[in-house]
C-alpha cells in the first residue's frame, strides 16, 4: 500500500523513472514540428553558408593553384586559325577546298544582325552585361537544378566557351570549370566584347567539317553570310550545342525543332517581332546535301592545284588560308563537263546495254527492305544526274525502282527501249532486269525516267588560250570519284591522224607545199624488210586515190600520202622538228609509222602544239594557276606566262603557221572535220585522229582565241568499234563545247605574214615557188607536155625500188 502511494506521487509529480518491466514500455514523447518558414530560412542560410564556403575554397584554389598556371592568351590576341586551301575559277567560283577545318574568317561588323541576335538568344543573352562569368545565370541554373533534381540549364557564357575551345578539354570536372571561369575573366580583361564574339563566331565547330558561321552558311545553304535569312540564321545558331544532333543535313527534323525554339527565344527577348517570327517559322529551308558544295565540276582541276600547292608548301598548304585563283572559266568548264559526258553516254547508247550493275535480295518486311535498298545504294552512289536505283518490279512494259532515300520511279515506254533486251525472259541471268537488280536511271527533259548505264569508255577534254597558254577548261575523265586518273595530263596515247599536221609543217621547210602532188598508192613491207612483222599501211576505209595535192591529202587524211611525205623529208629530221611544238622525241621513234601518229602524246601536249598554229607560230606553255593570295588577300605568287608576240619564242616561222592554218581550215570546212560547219564559222581549223583498230579517237582544233582537244578511248586500249572515228566520236564533243565557248566571239582572219605568196589559188613560201626550190611532186613523175603521169594508183610493185629502199632504211632507223 505504501508502494502504491509512492508510485502515485511520482506520477502526479510529472516524473516516473523507467522500470525494467518488458511488458509495459513507457510512452514515447512526441516531438514538436518545426514551422515550415523556419525550415525554409534554415535551408536558405545553409545554402548560402555552403556557397560561401565553396566560393572561399574555389577562390583559395584559384589564387593559390589555378591563377599562376593560366595559359597565355597569345592564341587569342594573335588569332591565327587554321584556314583551308581554297581553289577558285578565274571568275571566283569555288571549285575545291582542302584541309581538316573548313573556315571563312569574318569580321564582327560583317555578321548580320539577325545571326548575332540568334546566337546571343540561345547561347548568352546577357553577353554584353556580364564580365565573362554570368553569376545571375549560374544562380538561375543552380536554382533550377535544385528544384528539378538535375541540371537542365547551362551557365557557360560565350566567353567561357571561347576559353574552353582554345585552352581546355571538354571533360566535366570542377577543376576545369574553375580554369574556365578564371580564363573568361582574363579574356574579358584583354579583349573587347566584339572581339570575343568575333573569335567565337569564327572558331566554333558547326558540323560537316565547318568551323565558324561563315563556313557553315556556305556548307549548309551555299550562301555568303550576308545573304542568310532569319530562318537560316536561327538554324545555324542551333548548331554549337550539338552539331551532330542538330545537323540539318543529317537530322532535319531535330534541327527544325531547335530552330523554332531559338526563334521563340528571340521573340521573348524582343529581338524580333511576331510577324518576323511567323514568317521565319513558315519559311521552307533548302539545305545542301553532303558532297554538293561545289556548283561547277572541276574536281580534276582542284586535285591538280592541290598537288602543286602541296609540293610548294607541304602540310602548311592546308592551314595557311591560301586562296588559289585558276585560269579556269566556270562557264567553259561547265560546258566542257556536259559535252564530254554527253559524248561518252552517246557512245554507250550505240553499243548496247550490258545489264544491271549488281543484284540484291529484297526482304519481304517493308522496313528490312527499305534498309537493304539504302545499304545497297550506298555502295553504288549516284553519278551526277545519273542515279542508282533498285528494281522492285520488272515487266517488259514497265519497271519500278527505288532511289536512295525511298523515292520511287516508274520507267515505261521509250525509257525502256535501251534496256529492252534485258527485260526479255530469255536474257542471261546476269544481264536480266528483275526485282533486286541495281540499275542506273536518268530523268529526261520531259520529266520521264529512262534506264541507262555508266560508261566503261573514258575521255578527256582541255581548252587553252593559244596566246598565253591559260587553261580555260579541263575535264580529266567521265567522273573524278569513279576514276581519279587524269587523262588530260597522265594518259599517253597514240594521236593517230591528228599528228599529221606536224609532219606536214616539217615538210613545208623542205620545199613541199599545199600544191605538191603526192601519190596515194599502195606500199608494202615484208617481214624480212622490217625485221619483224610485215607492214602494209592502209588508208582508213581502204582504197587508194592516186596522185593528189597535199591540201587534198590532209583534208582526206590519206595515210599513204603522209608516209611518202615523211619518207621524203626524213624521219630523223621530223623527229627533231616536232620537239619545237613541245613533243618528246623519245616518245616518237624515227620510223615511218610516226607519220600516222604511232608515237605517244597527252591531250595537254596536243593543246599546246596546236596553239602554235593558232597564234602565228609561238611556243607557249599551258598554265593553270593565275594567282595565289593568303587569307589577308596579300598576293604571294602570280603567273608570268609566255605571251605570243611578246615573250614567247617562235616554234615555227609565222609563214609556216599561216600556211598550216590554211590547210587545217580546209580540213574543218571540206575534209574529215566538216561537221564543224554546223557552227557556221569560217575561222575554225583542226584535224581528226583515229588510231589503228580505232583504239583512240581525237579531234584537235582551234579558233584564234581558243584551242581545244577532245579524246575518247578505253583505259586498257581496245577497239572502240569498226565504225568509230575521231570525226564521229570526238568531234561532236568539240563542236558542243566550241559552239558555246565562242558565242559572241567575232570571226578572225589571220593576216598574211611576210614570206607567203599566192600563185593561182594556192599558197607558197617565197623561198619555195614553182621553178625555185618548190617540190612539185613526191612518189610520182609529173608528165611533160603530151605525156601521162607515172606512179598512179595501182599495185604495190609500182612503187620504185629505190623509193622502197629509202623507206625501209628510214623505217629501220638508218
Amino acid at each position: 500500500m505504501v508502494r502504491a502511494a509512492i508510485i502515485a506521487g511520482l506520477v502526479s509529480g510529472g516524473y516516473m523513472q523507467q522500470t525494467s518491466s518488458p511488458s509495459s514500455p513507457p510512452p514515447v514523447p512526441r516531438k514538436r514540428r518545426r514551422p515550415w518558414w523556419l525550415t525554409l530560412i534554415l535551408g536558405f542560410v545553409g545554402l548560402i553558408f555552403a556557397g560561401i564556403v565553396s566560393a572561399a575554397l574555389v577562390l583559395g584554389y584559384a589564387l593559390v593553384v589555378a591563377t599562376p598556371n593560366l595559359p597565355s592568351l597569345d592564341a587569342l590576341t594573335d588569332y591565327q586559325p587554321k584556314v583551308p586551301l581554297r581553289i577558285y575559277t578565274a571568275d571566283h567560283v569555288l571549285i575545291g577546298e582542302f584541309g581538316e577545318e573548313r573556315r571563312d574568317i569574318v569580321h564582327i561588323r560583317d555578321v548580320p544582325d539577325n545571326l548575332k541576335k540568334a546566337v546571343l538568344a540561345i547561347e548568352d543573352a546577357r553577353f554584353y552585361d556580364h564580365g565573362g562569368v554570368d553569376l545571375t545565370g549560374i544562380l538561375r541554373a543552380g536554382f533550377v537544378a535544385l528544384t528539378n533534381g538535375h541540371a537542365t540549364q547551362g551557365a557557360s557564357t560565350i566567353t567561357m566557351q571561347v576559353a574552353r575551345n582554345f585552352f581546355l578539354s571538354s571533360e566535366k570536372t570542377y577543376t576545369r570549370k574553375v580554369y574556365e571561369m578564371l580564363l573568361a575573366y582574363k579574356i574579358e580583361s584583354k579583349l573587347s566584347k566584339d572581339q570575343i564574339l568575333e573569335v567565337y563566331m569564327n572558331q566554333i565547330y558547326l558540323g560537316q567539317r565547318a568551323y565558324g558561321f561563315a563556313s557553315a552558311a556556305r556548307v549548309y545553304f551555299g550562301k555568303d553570310l550576308k545573304d542568310l535569312t532569319l530562318a537560316e540564321s536561327a538554324m545555324l545558331a542551333g548548331l554549337p550545342k550539338a552539331p551532330s544532333a542538330y545537323n540539318p543535313v543529317v537530322n532535319p527534323k531535330r534541327a527544325k525543332v531547335r530552330q523554332e525554339y531559338i526563334l521563340q527565344r528571340m521573340l521573348e527577348l524582343h529581338y524580333i517581332t511576331q510577324q518576323q517570327y511567323d514568317d521565319a517559322v513558315r519559311q521552307p529551308l533548302i539545305v545542301k546535301g553532303a558532297g554538293k558544295e561545289f556548283s561547277v565540276h572541276a574536281e580534276y582541276v582542284a586535285e591538280m592545284v592541290r598537288q602543286m600547292m602541296y609540293a610548294q608548301y607541304r602540310e602548311e598548304a592546308y592551314t595557311r588560308g591560301l586562296n588559289v585563283v585558276t585560269t579556269i572559266d566556270s562557264a567553259d568548264q561547265d560546258v566542257a563537263y556536259r559535252a564530254l559526258r554527253k559524248g561518252l553516254m552517246d557512245y554507250e547508247r550505240r553499243h548496247g546495254y550490258r545489264g544491271p550493275e549488281a543484284f540484291i535480295d529484297l526482304p519481304s518486311d517493308p522496313d528490312d527492305r527499305e534498309q537493304a535498298i539504302d545499304d545497297a545504294l550506298l555502295e553504288h552512289p549516284d553519278n551526277g544526274d545519273i542515279f542508282a536505283a533498285v528494281v522492285t518490279s520488272a515487266a517488259p512494259k514497265q519497271v519500278q525502282a527505288t532511289l536512295i532515300g525511298g523515292n520511287s520511279v516508274t520507267i515505261s515506254g521509250d525509257g525502256l527501249r535501251y534496256a529492252a533486251s534485258a527485260l526479255n525472259a530469255r536474257a542471261q541471268p546476269n544481264q536480266r532486269i528483275r526485282p533486286g537488280a541495281i540499275v542506273r536511271v536518268v530523268k529526261n527533259d520531259d520529266g520521264d525516267w529512262s534506264i541507262t548505264q555508266l560508261p566503261q569508255v573514258e575521255g578527256a577534254f582541255v581548252s587553252i588560250v593559244p596566246q598565253d597558254g591559260a587553261i580555260r577548261a579541263l575535264i580529266g575523265g567521265f567522273d573524278f570519284n569513279k576514276n581519279k586518273f587524269n587523262h588530260v595530263t597522265q594518259a599517253w596515247r597514240q594521236p593517230g591522224s591528228s599528228f599529221k599536221p606536224f609532219i606536214y609543217s616539217a615538210s613545208l621547210e623542205k620545199g613541199l607545199g599545199p600544191a605538191t602532188i603526192i601519190n596515194d598508192a599502195p606500199l608494202f613491207f615484208s617481214a624480212a624488210e622490217t625485221g619483224g612483222q610485215a607492214w602494209e599501211p592502209k588508208n582508213y576505209g581502204g582504197g587508194f586515190d592516186g596522185p593528189m595535192t597535199m591540201r587534198t591529202a590532209l583534208q582526206k587524211s590519206r595515210n599513204l600520202v603522209s608516209i611518202r611525205i615523211l619518207n621524203h623529208i626524213g624521219t630523223k629530221y621530223a623527229q627533231r622538228y616536232i620537239t619545237q611544238f613541245g613533243f618528246d622525241a623519245e616518245r616518237h621513234p624515227a620510223y615511218l609509222p610516226m607519220a600516222l601518229g604511232a608515237g605517244l602524246v597527252t591531250p595537254l601536249q596536243m593543246a599546246a602544239a596546236y596553239s602554235v598554229f593558232a597564234n602565228g607560230g609561238y611556243r607557249i606553255n599551258p598554265y593553270l594557276i593565275a594567282e595565289v593570295t593568303d587569307q589577308r588577300g596579300v598576293v604571294v605568287a602570280h603567273a608570268q606566262p609566255l605571251v605570243a608576240g611578246q615573250s614567247a619564242p617562235h616554234a615555227i616561222e609565222p609563214r609556216n603557221a599561216y600556211v598550216m592554218n590554211s590547210l587545217l581550215q580546209s580540213v574543218a570546212q571540206r575534209g574529215t572535220g566538216a561537221k564543224s560547219n554546223v557552227l557556221k564559222r569560217t575561222d575554225l581549223a583542226g584535224k581528226t585522229g583515229t588510231t589503228n583498230d580505232s583504239r583512240d579517237a581525237w579531234f584537235a582544233g582551234y579558233q584564234h582565241t581558243l584551242t581545244a582537244i577532245a579524246w575518247i578511248g578505253y583505259d586498257n586500249p581496245r577497239s572502240l568499234g569498226d565504225k568509230e572515228t575521231g570525226g564521229g566520236l570526238a568531234l561532236p564533243v568539240w563542236i558542243e563545247y566550241m559552239g558555246r565557248a565562242l558565242k559572241g566571239v567575232p570571226e578572225y582572219k589571220m593576216p598574211m605574214p611576210d614570206g607567203v605568196v599566192t600563185i593561182g589559188d594556192e599558197l607558197y613560201l617565197d623561198g619555195f615557188t614553182p621553178g625555185n626550190g618548190f617540190v612539185s611532186a613526191v612518189g610520182i613523175t609529173l608528165p611533160q607536155p603530151g605525156e601521162e603521169a607515172s606512179g598512179t594508183e595501182g599495185a604495190p610493185e609500182q612503187v620504185g625500188e629505190q623509193e622502197k629502199q629509202d623507206i625501209m632504211n628510214l623505217f629501220r632507223g638508218h
